[in-house]
């Protein structure tokens, strides 16, 4: 059966909060879509909140949720520590609100404060253009301006909360092994719903991504397994994720859980027997595969990405290539001389040869040593452009196809 990924949008259609209506989901639940989907659970004694999208989104989802209920907001619910999740909550909550969150969140907020410029910085190749459009709009209609926040939490869940508020049970789970290791999932097992965040990761019916090229902590490969254990045992008729439309049906969500949790099992196990084996990291890369049977997407983590990942959550940083790899030396401090022993016009030559025989990646790691020392090498230049072009035509992941792009715009503008 084809996987539910070839079903479901991918992360390009993924689009900052507007300011449409809630959408209603049936039992007192509505949703309001932003960079992450916010969701109003109605009760007798006011309501609760899963998720607050960024700063200015804050105020759009709660001009929609107000116009359907006015009511008191009785709990804030974070489902993981990224902004997108937790930086509208100053819009969002009353003062009387509790904020819920995974034990962990203090940890990831204190990560999240720390490394700021540096995440900030390093997202913005892939986010930057939406984000300031998103703004562009919010300022529109006079909320633009509402500054991220970090909250604190009032009550956190260690492994398990069980709460009733207004007559409606919720039941909290943590799922360290989500997207990040602050995750967890609400239960209400009276109409068996799930609302599992980024859980998955933002794709669901994906491979995850078990650390993004923005620079993150690594997530471990076997407690994400066990984390999805959770869905498997509580069997949810459907599916509230972090993003676009619920996934109804427990039938295909357990198939689609299971699958995901098979695929990561499969990457992990032969990517330890490889180690143990004595094979290098870019060989597993290269070589370890998803079983054949199952159909799972790669949109925003891949398998080979993962494999590293792996590789280096067990093994560190020392891949006992090169002595090279113990001292602070700039793997390119001897590109000068390199490119003086051979000429930048032969490398580039062997660039192109590597490019004709479908090696863009070689190329490039040759054409990398050019440009190192001739920035403006207009050869070097155009034969990097062209590799990245090749392999942004054959990439479907969405970070891996933010970052093609965004070096083809950079090497375009000087060619």
């Amino acid at each position: 059966m084809p996987g539910i990924h070839r079903e479901r949008p991918g992360a390009d259609a993924i689009a900052a909060a507007t300011d449409a209506p809630a959408l209603d989901l049936g039992d007192g639940i509505w949703l309001h879509e932003g960079l992450t989907n916010t969701y109003m659970i109605q009760t007798d004694e006011g309501r609760v909140i899963i998720n607050t999208g960024m700063g200015f989104e804050g105020p759009l989802h709660r001009q929609a949720f107000d116009a359907i209920d006015a009511s008191a907001t009785r709990a804030v619910i974070l489902t993981q520590g990224h902004y997108d999740h937790v930086g509208g909550i100053d819009v969002i909550r009353d003062p009387d609100s509790d904020v819920i969150a995974q034990a962990n969140y203090d940890v990831w907020r204190q990560d999240n404060a720390l490394l700021e410029g540096f995440r900030s910085r390093n997202s913005a190749f892939a986010w930057i253009s939406a984000i300031v459009a998103a703004m562009d709009y919010a300022r529109s209609l006079g909320v633009g301006d509402v500054p991220l926040a970090t909250p604190d939490a009032t009550i956190t869940v260690a492994e398990r909360l069980e709460l009733t508020i207004g007559g409606r049970e919720l039941v909290l789970i943590a799922t360290p092994g989500g997207e990040t290791f602050d995750s967890l999932v609400v239960w209400l097992p009276e109409t068996r719903t799930l609302f599992s965040g980024n859980l998955f990761g933002p794709l669901f019916g994906h491979v995850p991504n078990l650390v993004t090229i923005r620079g993150d902590r690594y997530r471990d490969a076997l407690t994400y397994i066990r984390s999805l254990d959770v869905v498997l045992d509580l069997q949810p008729e459907r599916l509230l994720t972090g993003h676009f439309a619920p996934i109804v049906g427990a039938t295909r969500i357990a198939e689609e859980v299971a699958a995901m949790q098979e695929v990561m099992q499969s990457v992990h196990d032969q990517t330890v027997a490889g180690m143990n084996a004595g094979s290098d990291v870019f060989s597993l890369m290269r070589d370890v595969r998803m079983p054949s049977h199952l159909d799972v997407g790669q949109g925003y983590g891949k398998t080979a990405w993962n494999v590293r990942a792996i590789w280096e959550n067990y093994g560190g940083w020392f891949h006992h290539r090169s002595t090279t790899e113990l001292y602070p030396v700039h793997p390119w401090a001897t590109a000068p001389d390199l490119v003086a022993a051979a000429g930048p016009d032969a490398l580039v030559g062997a660039a192109r040869g590597h490019l004709e025989a479908g090696r863009p990646v070689e190329a490039l790691q040759l054409t990398d040593l050019v440009l190192n020392v001739e920035a403006t090498h207009a050869d070097a230049r155009a034969v990097a452009l062209d590799a990245h072009k090749e392999l942004f035509e054959g990439a479907s992941n969405f970070w891996e196809r933010a970052w093609l792009q965004r070096s083809i715009d950079k090497l375009g503008r000087a060619t």
